[in-house]
């Protein structure tokens, strides 16, 4: 969220924020992206009652949001700021080898899939659940739309996204040294067509790919322009009491609708005129109050925490950084043990005690996991962790 974005380091510079924080690592980026993870994991276990602990039930926005800004403030700040020193050429050569690694890593995630949910179900269970059905009947045709990045199962679909909004970075580096304002006028107006006129992916066998990238990338850019000039362009306007009112408004009203998905009786709350402006509130399009949502949401956060913060560094919030460093590997494992999770909520109980076992040990796993590529990254090389 913007909390984890702002940067006090970057103010009165006079220069754009990428070339300020260069050697600046704010913590609470890896402390948000690490939550985020949690999250994702409790939200992909299907009938998780730990999910209420979570931002889905409680507005129209959900972590997917926070990955995507962070991921393109984090692009800008790493491969912006090092332009000037690098050059072009190492700058977009390391802009699509990180592309490149979120690709590989879906492959490498998706035979792992494959292999589990043929050890557990045989090929004829699961299939539905995690859409890995197209696989088992037809495996030649679907590797092909794998490669293609036009097929994914259940839980891996915004790796599509990330992959492709990391291959066209270079390009929208080089858009923003130009003007960032025009790119972000640009990047507005592709999402607008998606609104309007449904602009999409095509996905294989049919539809779309879930996570739009038409859409989805102007949160991305949002984040890139945030870390290239946006912090100094929005600090007055930030500081704004009205506008924290505004935003606060919109969470509460996003906070009763969400709930109104749940609770009938609150559905009498919001008046018909209104809910005729809001839905339908599609996810893959990135609709605009959920894009909403998600801005207030970062603004609010951003107003309530301190610029300076870095601890005190308790080991939930080491656990927390841990899993935000290593966020793509974790990620991946994330999505195996949500479905491990579902089997045995299916085959051995779907009680609450099950559940909550779980989910910890879900994550237990994931900080274990973490805890071990950072001590790994230690003795090897050292590189940015953009997803």
């Amino acid at each position: 969220m913007m909390a984890a974005v702002s940067d006090p380091a970057l103010e009165t510079t006079g220069r754009p924020a990428i070339h300020a924080g260069e050697h600046h690592r704010d913590l609470r980026l890896d402390a948000c992206r690490g939550l985020a993870l949690w999250f994702i994991f409790i939200d992909h276990v299907p009938d998780n009652s730990l999910s209420w602990l979570t931002l889905r039930n409680y507005g129209f926005s959900d972590t997917s949001e926070m990955f995507v800004f962070i991921s393109g403030y984090t692009c800008m700040l790493a491969y912006g700021g090092a332009l000037p020193t690098q050059g072009w050429l190492t700058t977009a050569v390391r802009a699509l080898r990180r592309g490149w690694e979120i690709y590989a890593a879906f492959l490498v995630l998706l035979i792992a899939y494959f292999a589990l949910v043929w050890i557990v179900g045989g090929g004829q269970r699961y299939l539905d659940e995690t859409n890995t059905g197209f696989f088992f009947h037809d495996p030649g045709a679907t590797i092909v739309h794998v490669a293609a990045l036009q097929f994914a199962p259940v839980n891996t679909d915004i790796l599509l996204t990330f992959a492709l909004l990391h291959l066209s970075f270079p390009l929208l580096l080089w858009l923003m040294t130009r003007s960032a304002t025009a790119t972000l006028a640009l990047s507005f107006l592709l999402y607008l067509m998606v609104q309007i006129f449904s602009w999409h992916v095509p996905a294989w066998p049919s539809g779309e790919l879930y996570f739009n990238p038409f859409a989805w990338q102007f949160l991305f850019v949002i984040g890139c322009w945030y870390a290239y000039e946006g912090t100094d362009r929005l600090r007055p306007i930030l500081r704004s009491r009205t506008l924290l009112a505004l935003a606060i408004a919109c969470l509460a009203f996003s906070l009763i609708v969400a709930l109104s998905w749940q609770f009938k009786a609150l559905g009498g709350l919001i008046p018909e005129r209104v809910t005729s402006l809001i839905y339908p509130i599609y996810k893959s399009h990135l609709a605009p109050v959920r894009l909403a949502h998600f801005l207030s949401l970062a603004f609010v956060v951003s107003r309530l925490t301190p610029p300076e913060w870095h601890g005190p560094v308790r080991p939930l919030m080491i656990a927390l950084i841990r899993c935000g460093e290593n966020s793509l590997s974790i990620y991946c494992i994330g999505v195996l043990l949500a479905f491990l999770a579902h089997v045995c909520i299916v085959e051995v109980s779907g009680g609450f005690a099950m559940q909550l076992a779980l989910s910890s040990a879900g994550i237990a796993i994931m900080v274990g996991a973490a805890n071990l590529l950072t001590w790994e990254s230690r003795h090897d090389r050292r590189g940015p962790k953009l997803f």
